[in-house]
Formats: C-alpha cells, sequence, structure tokens
C-alpha cells in the first residue's frame, strides 16, 4: 500500500481534524525514524498515517485496532505492518518485535503531547519548542492529562533511545509540517 492509497483508507475512516493531524504528526516522525535507520520510509510512513484510522468509527478498547487490523488484511496489507499497528496500544498485547513497531509505540503518544505543548506556547509553534519545556509539562499531571506520560517513556526506552534525544528528533521531524498541524510557523 502506498502513500496515496493509505490516506484514502485513512480519510475514508476519518474526518476529524484532530485525528487527521494525529495521522500527520505520526506519519512525519515515522519517516524520520525510517530514514534514520535505513528503512522503507514510504512503508513506515503509511504505518504512521494508518495507526489510528479506524479510531474515529471505533474507538472502544473492544474494537480499536482490531477492527482496523482487520480491515488492513482484507485489503492484503503486509502482516508487519499489522502486528505494529496492533503492538501500539498496549492493551492489546501484541509484542513489539520489529524495530517498525517499536518506533511506532515510541512516537504516537509523544507525537501529541508535543503538539500540546506547542500549542499552550506563546508563539503556538514548534519553532521555539525545546525538550526541556517540554520536560517540565510533563511534571504537569493536569497537562494534556489524557496523555500517558508512562508510555512515552517506556517507548524511548523500548526503542533504546534517550528520551530527550527522542523528542529533539521529533520536534524537529515535525517543524516542517507545523502549519497542517495547526501550528504557526515562525521560521522565514
Amino acid at each position: 500500500m502506498n502513500r496515496q492509497e493509505a490516506m484514502i483508507l485513512l480519510k475514508e475512516y476519518t474526518d476529524k481534524p484532530g485525528l487527521l493531524q494525529h495521522a500527520f504528526a505520526v506519519e512525519a516522525a515515522m519517516r524520520a525514524y525510517a530514514k534514520t535507520f535505513g528503512e522503507d520510509i514510504e512503508a513506515w510512513g503509511a504505518v504512521g498515517l494508518l495507526h489510528d484510522f479506524d479510531y474515529q468509527r471505533f474507538p472502544s478498547e473492544m474494537d480499536h485496532p482490531y477492527r482496523g487490523a482487520d480491515i488492513l488484511r482484507e485489503k492484503d496489507v503486509d502482516e508487519d505492518w499489522i502486528e505494529a499497528i496492533m503492538g501500539h496500544a498496549d492493551y492489546t498485547g501484541v509484542p513489539r518485535r520489529s524495530r517498525m513497531a517499536k518506533t511506532l509505540f515510541a512516537v504516537d503518544e509523544l507525537c501529541g503531547f508535543l503538539v500540546a505543548c506547542a500549542l499552550v506556547r506563546p508563539s503556538k509553534s514548534l519553532d521555539d519548542l525545546t525538550p526541556k519545556s517540554v520536560h517540565k509539562k510533563m511534571k504537569d499531571k493536569g497537562f494534556a492529562a489524557a496523555v500517558s506520560r508512562e508510555d512515552i517513556r517506556s517507548g524511548a526506552s523500548e526503542l533504546g533511545v534517550d528520551l530527550t534525544e527522542h523528542m529533539a528528533f521529533l520536534i524537529e521531524a515535525l517543524r516542517p509540517i507545523g502549519d497542517q498541524l495547526g501550528l504557526r510557523m515562525i521560521t522565514p
């Protein structure tokens, strides 16, 4: 499945702007890590786009991402992709064996948290967001309370990267699509 096909499937099941923005953020993060790791950038990007494609229609833990996995299997999507998508939801119990699966888990929650951090900055931009300010927001349990800090920490650990470096890497990966994420671009 190429990006265009993944985008068609995503938009067939998802029309909420926030969910689409999250898909684009995770896609950008996955593409950046794929490039760093020497992996298939297009495949990793498509997995990022599709990881929550079923969530709007099937938001319960009983359905998501199980329904999405069934739909992907009907479309003959690679089982490695499906395993990564299943593994991004800890409650499925699907082990994250591949680098792709570990990366998806590591970027998912943190992408949403980074966007939330940027939105409360005076600049409303990723351009001046730093890991130091992200760490500070992680300590504030009332900020973006639905985001699992434990998933963010364990995701970096499973991927074998330092959390601060992981934050910096993702901030850089998301900056080029800041406007697509509803954030201001302040760099020339």
